[in-house]
Formats: structure tokens, sequence, C-alpha cells
């Protein structure tokens, strides 16, 4: 053994972990640790500084038998045990984003915040293992831009990084998607459509039923989604009555047991249970109850008095129960359609003040479904597209062939402009062009003088352009008639005239 405590023929590191006696030191008194630099650890291999000597670790269990101890005394064993603190190695902080040490001894670099810029630049490499470790962020645009420099070009000489970099990059966009994560209107019909070209339906449902169809399909679905206590949000229903707008304030299941009330005119028409002429079910279920209408009185055939009769019997409130009673009868309903044969569209279907083929009917529930679902959806915060563009077409086409009897409501009620050339029934007359343009619109040209005649587009006196939702939004009374057309251009008496009469379509 040599002089200074090593075993001849040996280098430092055969003896690291073996125990080592502290050279002398000053009290701890006479330090300002606070000023006392702490001093330089020298790699694997390297001499120590004469001033200070690096602490030695115990040696791991299995180590040769051949590393040397030095014996200590009892008394220098106790002093060893207390003041020699034993790591298996020196400590080295990990910092993953700043370069490895070098393996040769040099000067500790400065801190990161001391850094320059002629210093960043000729700093090392990063290892391939910190470069690794940036792949994540860089995927996310989250490094630095020397960082976002190293790692590319890393990726350019390691093809495992570089496919690793794809993989992540795929992972952010479809994490950063822009597209609406609601499901298209149209996916069910797309659906449907697939699976009956496979597999035609044995009975199919007739195509003047599919609006209906698909309005209910999606309000339910809305319905489904949506909590317990959503059921009880409030919602404004509006409409117009002669000049002005109508509101009405319910809940969710109130909206839901005034469709079903509607719905009862059609399940009338086809011969069904009306859902109003119940008796014995529990409030909030669709049926009457104990506070049905008297034994013998006639069930209200308008879809107001329907609603109000049904909102009176329901106390306390309907709550989400309303939506089983509600959905199958709008099943029962599809389901009667499509059994019933070719003859069923033109059965008249009554709603108290007026009438409507059965096909048209189902077309107005479908056209209401799809407004109350936007309510419904507004007051619960959840997003409501429009119906599919050949559906809201129908809808559209449907409130165009009910303005002139409308027109000529109002005119007997003394609220349009009189006739001005009365034409024999099924002559063309005096017309307004409405141009709706966008989704599922087009043209059609409104009679003004009488419904019996005809809208032609060489007697239009007028023109109104509006958009396909917002024609759909006046004629539910959910915009005003002033504020509805985005064009307007010839007779102004006529285009008021045809503005208004849209929105007094709308009812509760």
């Amino acid at each position: 053994m040599s002089g200074d405590g090593r075993e001849g023929g040996r280098r430092d590191d055969e003896v690291r972990g073996a125990r080592r006696i502290p050279g002398p030191r000053g009290a701890v008194d006479d330090l300002d640790l606070e000023t006392v630099e702490r001093p330089v650890l020298p790699p694997p291999g390297g001499s120590a500084p004469d001033e200070s000597v690096p602490e030695q670790g115990v040696p791991e269990e299995g180590a040769g038998t051949g590393d040397v101890v030095p014996e200590v005394g009892a008394a220098d064993e106790a002093e060893t045990d207390d003041d020699v603190h034993e790591p298996e190695e020196p400590y080295e902080p990990e910092e993953p984003d700043r370069p490895e040490e070098p393996d040769e001894a040099g000067p500790v670099p400065e801190p990161p915040h001391a850094v320059t810029a002629d210093a960043a630049a000729s700093a090392p490499a990063l290892s391939h293992r910190v470069l690794k470790a940036l792949l994540g962020a860089w995927a996310l645009s989250a490094c630095s831009a020397e960082e976002t420099a190293a790692v590319e070009d890393h990726l350019t000489a390691c093809a495992p990084c570089a496919d690793e970099a794809l993989r992540l990059r795929d992972a952010v966009g479809l994490l950063h998607t822009e597209g609406s994560l609601d499901l298209d209107p149209a996916l069910r019909t797309r659906v449907l459509d697939s699976c009956l070209g496979r597999r035609p339906a044995r009975v199919p449902i007739p195509e003047w039923a599919t609006a209906y169809d698909a309005e209910t399909a999606r309000l339910d679905a809305l319905l489904r989604d949506i909590g317990d206590s959503d059921w009880h949000a409030p919602v404004r229903l509006q409409w117009f009555e002669d000049e002005h707008a109508v509101t009405r304030r319910t809940t969710v299941a109130g909206v839901i047991g005034h469709l079903m009330a509607v719905d009862g005119l059609v399940s009338a028409a086809l011969g069904l249970d009306d859902p109003l002429a119940g008796t014995g079910a529990a409030a909030g279920t669709g049926a009457l109850g104990t506070a049905e209408v008297n034994a013998g009185a006639e069930v209200p055939l308008s879809p107001t008095r329907r609603t109000e009769t049904y909102w009176a019997a329901t106390y306390p409130p309907a709550t989400r129960a309303v939506r089983e009673p509600w959905r199958a009868l709008t099943h029962e309903v599809i389901r009667t359609v499509s059994l019933a044969g070719r003859n069923v569209a033109e059965r008249s279907v009554s709603y108290g003040e007026f009438a409507l083929p059965l096909q048209d009917a189902l077309l107005d529930r479908a056209f209401e479904c799809w407004v109350h679902g936007t309510d419904i959806a507004e007051a619960v915060d959840y997003p409501y597209k429009p119906p599919s563009a050949a559906h809201l077409h129908r809808m559209i086409d449907l409130a165009a062939r009910m303005l002139p009897a409308a027109l000529a409501g109002r005119r007997g009620a003394g609220l349009a402009g009189p006739a001005r050339e009365l034409v024999a029934p099924g002559a063309p007359g005096r017309s307004v062009h409405l141009e709706v343009e966008g989704h599922g619109g087009g043209d059609w040209y409104i009679a003004l003088d009488s419904p019996a005649a005809v809208g032609s587009p060489d007697r239009a006196v007028a023109q109104v352009a509006l958009d396909g939702v917002e024609f759909c939004q006046l004629v539910a009374g959910h915009i005003s008639p002033v504020e509805a057309a985005a064009g307007q251009e010839g007779d102004r008496e006529a285009i008021r005239d045809v503005l208004f009469a849209s929105a007094s379509l709308s009812r509760l």
C-alpha cells in the first residue's frame, strides 16, 4: 500500500465505495455556509483536489473481496459513522434539458439563466435519450426554438425517433380537431339507406313520413343525452298572434307533453288511442289522470286547448317519465302509416279550426319537433342542427302552400290589404316571388288575392329573399316579420302581407 492510502498498482475507481477517513476541516460555527462554494467533484478516474476528499459510499452487495478497507479504531469509527454521509455515488442532479457532463474534467458550466447566445451556440449536442424525451413536446409545438432545431436535426439521422415523431404528430392532429363533435343530421339517413340497400325493409316507411321519423329520432337522442335536472330547465315558447309576438314559459318536460298532446290529433285520425283520453294514469305520463275533464266532455281539438288541458292535468309538473309515452306514440304512428297503404296519405287530420291531409300533418309535426327541439337545446345549452336539406325543403314548401289561405284569413280579419284582381279558380293571379336561399331553399310564387288562384312568375309584383332557416324561424314565430327579409323588391304592401301571413302560421 502506498503512502497516500492507496494500494500500489490500483486505480481510484477500484476502491470507489470504500470508507475513507475525512480530512481536517474547520468548525461549522466558523463558516458562512451561504458563501462557501461547493467543492468540485472529479469524474471517475480523475484526481481530487488536495483540499477536499470526495465522500465514498458503502460498497454494494456482491462487491469484490479484494477491495482494501483501512482499519479504523473504535473512537474514529464512531466519528466516521456520525460525520460521514454515505451516498452510493456523488450527488449529481439530473437535468434532462441540459447536455450531459463531458467525460473529461473541465470547468463547471454556468447556470442556465447565465448562458449567453455565444455559449448556447457552442454548447454540446443533446443526447439521444434527452431528444427522445422531447418528442412529445415537439409534437405539441411546446419546445423552444433551440430544442426544436435539435430535435428536427436528430430526426434526420435516427429512424426510430422519426417513426415515433410521426405517430405523435398524427395523435396531436386527433386532439386538435376543428369539427363539431355532434353527429351529422344526415348520418342516420345515410346509415339507414346503406342498410336498406343491402336488405330492403319488408314494410318501408312512406317517403312523406321520413321527415317525421327523422326529427322525432333526433329529438329523442337529445332527450336521452340530458340529465334529470335538465328536464326542469325553463323553456320560453314563442309564437305570433295577430300583430304581436306571444311567449309562454314552461319546462323541457312540458314541451314534450305539448308535442304528445298535439300528436294525439294524428293518432286519433289513424284510429289509435288519444293520449288525452286515457284514465287512471299517473300525472306526468301523458294521460289526464284524476284531473281529467269531466266524463262525457269532448276532448278539445285545437292544439292550444289540448296543450292547456294537458298542462293543467299534470301536477306536479311532468318529469323525464313523459319521454317514454311520447316516443311510444311516435313509433306507433310511424308503424301504422307504414302498414296502412297508399290511400292513408290523404286522410284528413282535424286541427279544430282547419284540417290537413295526413302527409302534410306529419310534415307539420316534423317541423314542430325541430322547432321545439331547438328551444330545448337552447335551454340546456346543447348543440342542435337544422334538418337535412331535403326535409327542410318540404317544410318550406308546406308553409308556402299554406300562405294563400293565411292571407285570405288575415284579409277577412282586416289585417291585410284588400284583394285587387280577383281571377277564376286555377287561373294565375298577382303573386309574390318568395326566394328562399341556402339550406333547403328554392323558389315559390304566392298568390295574393285569392287562395284559389295560382301563383305565377309572369304575374309577380314583388320579390322577397330569405335564408331557409330564417324563413322557418319566421313561420315558427321566433323572429319578427319586419326583421326577416334579407332582400325586398316591388310592391311593399304585398311584401308586408306575405311576411305577416308567414308569421301568423305559428301557434303554441
